[in-house]
């Protein structure tokens, strides 16, 4: 039998594993293709996973049930995130994956047990709009081809370091236990930085007040805040490298419009 995988958590945060070795229903809860989603006990972890079948494809519907079935999971213990589309073949294939890192796992909830993640979206004027219309031309070496090349240089190191004091103004406000942010041009000529924060659940409130204030003060930025999420980016950072394979969709299963409604994409291989 195949298993579809959305996230690993502990066993000791689902009283119905106490008594049970085998797979146990997840009350109410129903994944990919409407499948019931079960606790799967594997020695201290309980992996929550459903039934699959290889011959179904997946999609849009199918990434924000993948999201929906980590939250619910999110809301009574630490879980660690499967990346969309993991699928074991079997339950031996199952097993030995989380046995063989088994002490990884563990390790990574003990850091991120207490921890949600905090999502803000910043969109800012480009330092150098008035310059976006410079264009290089296909061939040449010529003194404006060297002229041209040297001011996209320029200006790339100015979106680099607009960014850089954008990011820092927002870890110095918020203060989180990590972060990761990513920046890009959009298509009218803006910067978009994404920010994920790891930051106690407990501080979740505080959080949201400390944005309020901030928003209304940036007035120069469009903000917008999400969360508390799983510890989507801070599950990949610690488990980059330290995992066995499993089968994966492809990767163009989950669209942007998906990512959009369920924000960001788990992270286990």
């Amino acid at each position: 039998m195949a298993w579809y995988a959305y996230c690993i958590s502990e066993k000791q945060a689902f009283p119905e594993l106490a008594r049970h070795r085998k797979p146990v229903p997840l009350e109410q809860v129903h994944g990919v293709s409407g499948n019931q989603v079960f606790l799967y006990p594997a020695s201290d972890l309980a992996i929550v996973v459903s039934e699959h079948n290889p011959a179904e494809s997946l999609n849009q519907k199918s990434g924000i049930d993948h999201a929906r079935v980590i939250a619910d999971c999110f809301q009574h213990s630490t879980v660690l995130p499967f990346r969309f589309g993991t699928v074991f073949d079997s339950d031996e294939a199952l097993r030995k994956s989380i046995r063989s890192n088994q002490r990884q796992f563990l390790t990574n909830i003990d850091k991120l047990r207490g921890k949600t993640e905090m999502h803000i979206k910043i969109l800012v004027d480009d330092c150098c709009a008035g310059a976006l219309g410079v264009h290089l031309p296909a061939e040449g070496v010529g003194r404006e081809y060297l002229t041209n090349l040297r001011e996209n240089a320029t200006r790339q190191r100015e979106r680099q370091t607009r960014g850089r004091a954008v990011s820092f103004q927002m870890r110095r406000l918020f203060n989180p236990l990590d972060e990761e942010v990513t920046c890009r041009l959009t298509e009218n000529g803006k910067m978009l930085l994404d920010i994920s924060h790891l930051i106690d659940r407990k501080c979740v409130e505080r959080y949201q007040n400390k944005f309020a204030t901030t928003a209304a003060a940036m007035r120069e930025c469009s903000m917008q805040i999400s969360g508390p999420w799983p510890p989507y980016h801070f599950v990949h950072r610690l488990t980059r490298g330290n995992h066995a394979p499993a089968h994966h969709a492809p990767a163009a299963a989950l669209t942007p419009a998906a990512t959009r409604t369920v924000e960001p994409v788990p992270a286990i291989a």
